[in-house]
């Protein structure tokens, strides 16, 4: 895998464009091959497009950072890829989630609207074919209750 391999002092980054095993993490400092560095402050870079190119034709993966980073400066082609930190990637998934089953509620009482307007649309003409109404009831005057009574 190509990743970035971070080097320098504290809030001082600079990075490695380092070959290393998938496996490896990216601070155990072995690497297969360096095929360039990057600081972010001073926007300076080196790389070697050969070796690059090499390691992906033999298979290599490239981390979604630095292959932006390479499709912006021309070693490589194709979309840039969305980058989401690894802090973020759990809040996002859990974001994600919820929206989703919010779109799903949303969804499922909007198709009970539908059904019950066409429920009382078919309802509606059978009423008007029977022109039979039915009485209403007067409602009985609230007699008092006890204790009012008693006061």
């Amino acid at each position: 895998m190509i990743r970035f391999q971070r080097i320098g002092r504290k809030n001082d980054a600079s990075f490695r464009m380092a070959v290393l095993e998938k496996t490896a993490g990216p601070k155990a400092g072995k690497y297969v091959d360096l095929v360039g560095t990057y600081n972010p402050k001073t926007k300076q870079i080196t790389y070697k497009a050969e070796r690059i190119q090499e390691w992906i034709a033999k298979g290599a993966q490239v981390s979604p950072s630095l292959k932006n980073l390479l499709i912006k400066n021309g070693v490589l082609s194709g979309e840039k890829v969305a980058v989401i930190s690894k802090k973020n990637l759990e809040k996002n998934v859990a974001k994600k989630a919820e929206e989703e089953a919010a779109a799903k509620a949303a969804a499922e009482e909007a198709a009970k609207a539908e059904a019950a307007k066409a429920a009382e649309a078919v309802e509606a003409p059978a009423e008007e074919a029977t022109p039979e109404e039915t009485p209403v009831e007067e409602a009985a005057p609230e007699e008092p209750k006890e204790e009012e009574v008693a006061a």
